[in-house]
């Protein structure tokens, strides 16, 4: 929280997966979120969600009840701080994935762009013995991220990223 307030932009494409037996393999979801500060423990956040316009109503309704953390782990922990959930949004999501170079779009809102960071050996920067939502070893991917939903707090650009497989069961 270097400026005061976070704003952070979440992409996860999931393989495979079920939910309530509703198949969702295959679906793009984006979670863009905003916490006004001081810190993150102050809470009072605001999110929205955007599902890829694929996806079918029942995919839709397992998908926010997942990534709104109404079904517990580690959505759970993170959508705690959040007291506002705007309405999801169903919107296209495109996302391309070439040598370490992740490029996405989703809708008119923004963009995920990232690349996996590599030393002077070319080996990519991993952090070992640290957990995101699940996900260990995470691949160190700074960011040129923007994000424009005039129903979001503010617009705003990321410059930090990870990269990291999840595997959730429950």
């Amino acid at each position: 929280m270097d400026r005061g307030w976070c704003d952070s932009v979440f992409l996860f494409r999931i393989d495979e997966g079920k939910s309530n037996r509703v198949d969702i393999s295959g679906r793009t979801v984006a979670l863009a979120m905003d916490f006004p500060g001081p810190n993150l423990s102050n809470g009072n956040g605001t999110a929205r969600l955007y599902i890829d316009d694929g996806a079918t109503k029942a995919q839709h309704t397992e998908l926010e009840a997942i990534f709104q953390g109404k079904r517990g782990g580690g959505m759970q922990g993170l959508g705690s701080p959040v007291a506002r959930w705007l309405p999801t949004r169903s919107t296209a999501i495109s996302v391309q994935e070439t040598k370490g170079q992740l490029t996405s779009t989703v809708g008119p809102f923004g963009g995920v762009r990232s690349r996996r960071l590599r030393n002077a050996a070319g080996k990519v920067v991993r952090l070992h013995n640290v957990t995101l939502l699940g996900a260990t070893p995470i691949d160190l991917a700074p960011s040129g991220s923007e994000w424009h939903d005039p129903d979001m707090p503010r617009s705003f650009r990321t410059e930090s990223g990870g990269v990291g497989r999840i595997s959730w069961k429950g």
